[in-house]
């Protein structure tokens, strides 16, 4: 070998080694789409998230966010990492593939425009678990659906919205609308139907913004129904942005999703969730082998639902300890009655209930079934009242 082609040898050798040395001798991070994808931890239950928002977005990514970081501090031997503003659709389902293929146990999905294609990957990956929050599908095998009884905490909000915009001499109150979907649809009745029974004069406008996530688009949608008149502004996207243009606009606002998302005085209330506790139960069935995914759709009793300033431990929102006593106290009374599972989504849309045409969608007597509370009638899952109407006192029409 010659002088200067082994110099030139030496040379390669010390470039490769410090190379190495740089990266710790590691191989390179897998990037899909822009995204990297977390590597498992062999010899633990390895658990992934993929999330809409930001993990710290003030509202919905990250309650799901420290429902996971529970898991890891209350499970033992799990591995958890997560996925952050992963788009829905083909965007997303090259994620779960991905996670898929580097080994993870379990798989939480935790938007509703994920549903399809972690469907799809259900198929390709028998030996993984997914758990999609909200939707409607499950294969009953290794694809389950998750929800809960939020209803029941917009239902109660809404109570405390009426009687504020009543106090204030204003019977007006705004919704901020995601997508056009049954979960959006039936919260925003949930809302309707608690308004009316502190302030039956009230109304209900709505503004749909088509995103989950954007707080310009946000502050700009609930600025609109302040504007338009609104007294009171609830949101059904991820942050805070609702309280926010409240309290430049001198009104009352109802965040949702983290209870750290009320924390201004004009932020009425918040409710809440808690995924901690039943992620934490998710993952030790899985362990076990005894979990059975299908759809599973959690009461208040689980400790996994919350209304800001009702729980242990919080204090009431000023613009709510102004409310008359017998008020607080009739929330009080629900919000305990839905924490030990005597009030449920179906007593919350019990009969009669009217549509906002005057037409009788539930007679007395009779109550919406699950199937009432996720479908739409061209879903042909056999609802007979089917979550395809605004409640009486919302003065908006369904996109078509």
């Amino acid at each position: 070998m010659s002088r200067s082609m082994a110099l030139r040898l030496a040379v390669l050798l010390t470039l490769l080694a410090l190379a190495l040395t740089a990266c710790g001798g590691e191989e390179a991070p897998e990037v899909v789409g822009g995204f990297e994808i977390p590597a498992v931890e062999e010899g633990k239950f390895n658990i992934a998230m993929v999330l809409i928002g930001p993990h710290d977005d003030g509202g919905w990514s990250q309650a799901h966010f420290e429902g996971l970081e529970y898991v890891a501090e209350n499970v033992p031997d799990v591995h958890i990492a997560y996925i952050e503003n992963v788009p829905e659709g083909a965007d997303s389902e090259q994620i779960f593939r991905s996670l898929s293929r580097k080994g993870f146990d379990l798989i939480f999905g935790t938007s509703f425009g994920y549903m399809d294609p972690m469907e799809v990957l259900a198929e390709e990956f028998p030996d993984v678990m997914y758990i999609h929050i909200s939707g409607i599908k499950s294969n009953m095998t290794n694809f389950g659906n998750l929800f809960g009884a939020m209803e029941n905490m917009k239902y109660a909000a809404g109570m405390l919205a009426g009687a504020r915009a009543k106090m204030d001499g204003n019977p007006k109150l705004g919704y901020m609308a995601t997508f056009p979907i049954p979960e959006e649809i039936r919260l925003g009745n949930a809302i309707a139907l608690g308004m009316r029974e502190t302030c039956p004069e009230c109304t209900l406008d709505v503004r749909w913004i088509n995103t989950w996530h954007d707080p310009i688009i946000e502050k700009e949608a609930a600025a609109s129904l302040f504007d338009a008149g609104a007294q009171v502004v609830f949101t059904g996207a991820d942050t805070p942005a609702v309280a926010d243009v409240a309290q430049e606009k001198g009104k009352w606002g109802v965040t949702y999703d983290w209870y750290g998302s009320c924390k201004i005085d004009a932020c009425l209330t918040a409710p809440y969730w808690v995924w901690g506790p039943v992620y934490a139960e998710i993952a030790e069935d899985v362990i076990a082998g005894t979990y059975s995914p299908g759809w599973d759709y959690f009461d208040g009793d689980t400790g996994a639902l919350g209304l800001y300033g009702f729980m242990e431990g919080e204090e009431l929102q000023p613009g709510v300890a102004e409310l008359p006593e017998d008020v607080i106290q009739a929330v009080r009374d629900l919000v305990a009655d839905t924490l030990v599972g005597d009030f449920t989504r179906f007593d919350v849309f019990s009969g009669p209930i009217y549509d906002n045409q005057g037409n009788l969608i539930v007679p007395e007597g009779e109550a919406l079934e699950q199937v009432d509370l996720d479908a739409f009638p061209e879903f042909g899952l056999g609802c007979e009242y089917c979550m395809k109407w605004w409640a009486e006192g919302i003065t908006a029409e369904l996109p078509e």
